[in-house]
């Protein structure tokens, strides 16, 4: 039997891709309905929606991430690296 890793088990990164795609169909089905109701609550809906596609964007920019295997901040580190080296730019200096 296969481990669950802190990812979120195998393929973790498709649940994170589900979610923006659930979050963003939400948000613009809730733009184009438009308001219509008591205008005392019309700023809560456009908080509500604008929460929807930031939440959109984050998780989709999770699952990408997920995705392409970085699953800390060390992983990152590492892609920085070798971005810096493939472009020729010296490492950096550590100042401590």
């Amino acid at each position: 039997m296969d481990e669950i890793g802190a990812s979120g088990g195998l393929g973790g990164h498709w649940w994170w891709a589900v979610a923006s795609t659930a979050q963003l169909a939400l948000g613009m089905n809730s733009y184009r309905k438009g308001y219509s109701g008591d205008s005392r609550f019309m700023p809560f809906k456009a908080f509500a929606v604008a929460s929807l596609f930031v939440g959109a964007s984050a998780s989709a920019a999770v699952a990408s991430l997920r995705a392409s295997g970085i699953h800390s901040v060390e992983d990152i580190k590492q892609v920085g690296t070798s971005i810096r080296t493939g472009l020729g730019i010296p490492p950096r200096t550590e100042d401590k």
